[in-house]
């Protein structure tokens, strides 16, 4: 997880202009307000460039980003002195942040979990987002579903061809260890006519749901709800993507006995 996005930092808004941030942005936050976190401070694991912070900053909430990558984080800095909005960005990594104090919510997007190739690695997040959530405080986070990986973009092939870069994405997927391997070619220019190329691997790990929430429920957090991505519909055995609702429990339940 360290290596990723080092390369593809420099272009990595560019390729990703297919995605509807805003549209994202209103799910989420009503989703938010929904369980009740109308404004406060907000984290946001794997902020990466800072596209999503950005917009949830718009909607008044107090945001920090964290990021272990350091060339995304930079891109995620210069938007913010273009703007000028007051958002704290922290390089760590997801597995062993810290924060200061607790926070209202803690929000991940863009199958940022799926980077968390181990299950006793994704219990330590889940443990360390309910120690830093707020009594009662909400988790939201997606994930790309096993059907995806398998059926969708496994043993898959995307290019994309722009004038400021190109990209070639092969994918990979072990059945056996339940890991996707992102194999990335990217030219990217440097001068009018020079486009150097660069390489990088990533991967992801398709956990069943059943597997989230069992961990969720291991790490002392309140599972709440899953839905297909961006809708209240339950997920079915074609969903791509899933978002999953989770509650700070162990501190609401020590004030309930302390009153």
């Amino acid at each position: 997880m360290e290596e990723a996005y080092k390369s593809f930092a420099q272009v990595y808004d560019l390729f990703m202009d297919n995605i509807d941030y805003p549209s994202w942005c209103e799910y989420l936050t009503g989703l938010l307000r929904e369980y009740g976190v109308k404004d406060g401070l907000i984290l946001e694991l794997g902020c990466g460039t800072g596209s999503m912070t950005q917009l949830l900053a718009k909607k008044g909430y107090d945001m920090i980003g964290v990021d272990n990558s350091s060339e995304m984080l930079e891109i995620a800095m210069e938007k913010k002195e273009e703007t000028g909005q007051d958002i704290l960005y922290l390089q760590q990594d997801m597995r062993e942040f810290e924060l200061y104090g607790t926070v209202r919510a803690v929000v991940s997007c863009c199958d940022s979990m799926n980077y968390i190739l181990e299950e006793e690695e994704l219990l330590e997040v889940f443990r360390l987002v309910n120690n830093y959530l707020d009594p009662g405080g909400v988790f939201i986070f997606d994930m790309n579903t096993p059907y995806k990986y398998e059926t969708v973009i496994g043993e898959s092939t995307i290019a994309e061809n722009r004038e400021e870069g190109s990209f070639i994405w092969e994918n990979y997927f072990d059945e056996e260890t339940r890991i996707n391997e992102y194999a990335l070619t990217l030219f990217i220019q440097e001068k009018e006519e020079l486009y150097r190329k660069y390489e990088e691997f990533h991967y992801q790990k398709a956990y069943e749901i059943k597997d989230v929430i069992r961990l969720l429920e291991k790490a002392g957090m309140e599972f709440v709800a899953v839905y297909d991505a961006f809708t209240h519909e339950i997920p079915g055995e074609d969903s791509e993507r899933v978002h999953l609702i989770a509650r700070e429990k162990g501190k609401r339940l020590q004030e309930d006995k302390n009153e």
